[in-house]
């Protein structure tokens, strides 16, 4: 179900439809005409569509086609890279 952000319409409104409200509903119900707490005219706002789209994998291979660089712990301070451009090992023992 989407939701749907109304406004007043007029000079009569109260705190809740003062700015806006967002109401969850059915695409087949029909707009609000009122505000439900103070019944006065509200309109339906046009708002930006939320389209979500599937995160890329960070397996190896994915990792390593777009120029990153993975790196695995192997212990306290040392890393391995398991994919990608970069060093070999990285390392912050001296």
């Amino acid at each position: 179900m989407p939701i749907y952000e109304y406004q007043h319409s007029t000079d009569g409104h109260c705190d809740y439809c003062a700015d806006a409200f967002e109401i969850l509903q059915k695409a087949s119900e029909p707009p609000l005409a009122l505000c439900p707490r103070c019944h006065n005219p509200v309109q339906r706002k046009v708002s930006a569509v939320n389209l979500t789209r599937p995160a890329p994998s960070l397996d190896d291979r994915n990792v390593g086609k777009h120029g990153f660089t993975k790196f695995k712990k192997v212990e306290k301070g040392v890393y391995e890279k398991t994919a990608g451009p970069g060093p070999d090992i990285i390392t912050d023992k001296k």
